[in-house]
């Protein structure tokens, strides 16, 4: 007998994991199963050492917000982004009232985003986007400085032995966090399991067939003894990062057509010295190097992880051809259809800055890859960092109605036409978004639940439906709830 189910969820990652959570308070009646491949959720992107935790709402990114020769700056990418966290900061803060999630500092920890640059043109531009976001409600309480006796005090790393004359500027926000989204999913799977949702780590899935009656047949397989099986859902959510676009080409729908992805991989330089790490509570982003994707932009983080406070800094690009950590060398070959293969030479005849930027990342030894840290922290010692290896990053490639293919930064969802499935493509922001591209999910896919929703999903995200930018009150309301709720006062 086949077992049928209402909804399956693929991947064991933050995205199925809220997706769930969601599903669960919405309806409790619904019999939930989740796949994992591996022995554990977490242990791709949403792993922590597989991300830098930036709780990304634009305070620190600039590019959120990039500069158009000849045009002023907008700030309203940034903003949305902001909007996005903040739906994020409510719906946690829900669960921790509920009980659902733990005490608030074993997944996320107060801790200042900062810009900061070197050189005329960008203390410019620095201080042109201040000047734009101080006027922005959810950015109340932005600094900005070119005094390093004010930008020591807010970092000392930075300043440190730094050459004399050199035109340097910083914007600080205290009310930054480090999101640890490996503990954020665990929590979330264990309130999902002990509620009677089916989570079958070691199983992976390997095909999906459309069923006459709207439904999806799942051939699945146990990963230890290869044990076949079959699974028949009403609904399929494919949040298995990189592997998302295999599984959807698989299924067959046509709204994957002239999809591919190019990985990149990372590294990250560490360290736990306590001496370093006494000296460095932010995140420090500034700009990309040239021809760099927005994702390889540099900055200094602190990360709190199991309660251990740690600085990372990088990324520097890697490449190799799988999807996933763990996933195969076959990956980036067997994406190729005839209907993408087009979109994804386009992207590779119009990139080659990427290309150049790729190579020599990947020539960089220790010594030079700490010699970049030293742009940063000009007292960095070779000996004090070791590096780590990153997660995957799956960027989406697509057709372009005028360049014939596009590489396109950020999350997708890709769903079908009738809402039975859909799964998501690309890389940050997503975790820190993970709430709102669920919700626009769920409105996409379940259009006749949806309304009947929507005052359990005010109780648990009460600015649900509202632009908070556009009210300063609530704005400062929400924010200083959720951060009273997270325990993350600046």
């Amino acid at each position: 007998m086949t077992e049928n189910v209402d909804v399956v969820l693929i991947g064991g990652g933050i995205m199925s994991a809220t997706l769930g959570t969601l599903l669960h308070a919405l309806q409790p009646d619904w019999k939930i199963v989740a796949f994992e491949r591996l022995s554990d959720v977490a242990q791709e992107s949403s792993n922590p050492w597989n991300n830098a935790g930036t709780g990304h709402a634009a305070l620190c990114e600039l590019n959120y917000m990039p500069q158009v020769k000849g045009e002023p700056l907008d700030p309203a990418k940034a903003v949305s982004i902001n909007e996005q966290f903040q739906q994020s900061r409510q719906f946690w803060s829900s669960l921790v009232e509920k009980g659902v999630l733990d005490e608030p500092k074993t997944f996320i920890n107060a801790t200042p985003h900062m810009t900061f640059v070197r050189g005329e043109k960008d203390v410019a531009y620095l201080k042109d986007r201040y000047e734009v976001l101080k006027k922005q409600p959810l950015f109340e309480g932005i600094e900005y400085s070119e005094d390093s006796r004010v930008i020591n005090k807010w970092a000392p790393l930075l300043m440190q032995k730094r050459r004399k004359g050199e035109p340097f500027a910083a914007t600080r926000v205290p009310a930054g966090t480090d999101v640890d989204f490996g503990a954020l999913t665990h929590q979330l799977f264990d309130h999902l399991t002990a509620s009677g949702v089916d989570l079958r780590l070691n199983h992976e899935v390997k095909n999906l067939k459309k069923q006459k009656d709207g439904g999806w047949l799942l051939s699945y397989r146990n990963t230890l003894g290869h044990t076949p099986n079959q699974i028949k859902a009403r609904f399929v959510f494919v949040g298995a990062g990189g592997w998302a676009l295999k599984l959807l080409q698989r299924s067959g729908i046509p709204e994957i057509k002239g999809y591919g992805v190019f990985p990149i991989g990372g590294q990250f330089l560490k360290t736990t010295n306590p001496k370093v790490v006494a000296q460095h509570k932010a995140k420090v982003y500034s700009q990309a190097s040239v021809g760099a994707p927005p994702m390889s932009v540099p900055h200094l983080d602190t990360r709190v992880v199991d309660g251990e406070s740690s600085l990372m800094f990088g990324p520097f690009a890697t490449f190799s051809p799988k999807f996933l950590k763990k996933g195969s060398m076959l990956d980036i070959v067997t994406q190729v259809r005839p209907h993408n293969l087009w979109p994804m030479l386009r992207v590779a005849f119009a990139n080659p800055d990427l290309i150049t930027y790729l190579v020599s990342e990947l020539l960089k030894n220790h010594r030079k890859k700490v010699d970049s840290l030293r742009t940063f922290m000009p007292t960095a010692k070779d000996e004090d960092w070791t590096l780590i290896d990153a997660g995957q990053r799956a960027q989406v490639m697509k057709k372009d109605p005028k360049k014939g293919g596009i590489l396109q930064f950020g999350t997708e969802v890709v769903s079908s036409a009738d809402g039975s499935i859909a799964g998501l493509l690309g890389a940050s922001p997503g975790a820190s978004t993970a709430v709102p591209i669920m919700l626009d999910l769920l409105k996409k896919c379940f259009p006749k639940e949806y309304p009947s929703w929507e005052p359990e999903l005010r109780s648990l995200i009460p600015t649900f439906g509202k632009k908070l930018n556009a009210d300063a009150a609530a704005a400062a309301t929400s924010t200083a709830a959720t951060a009273e709720v997270l325990g993350i006062n600046a």
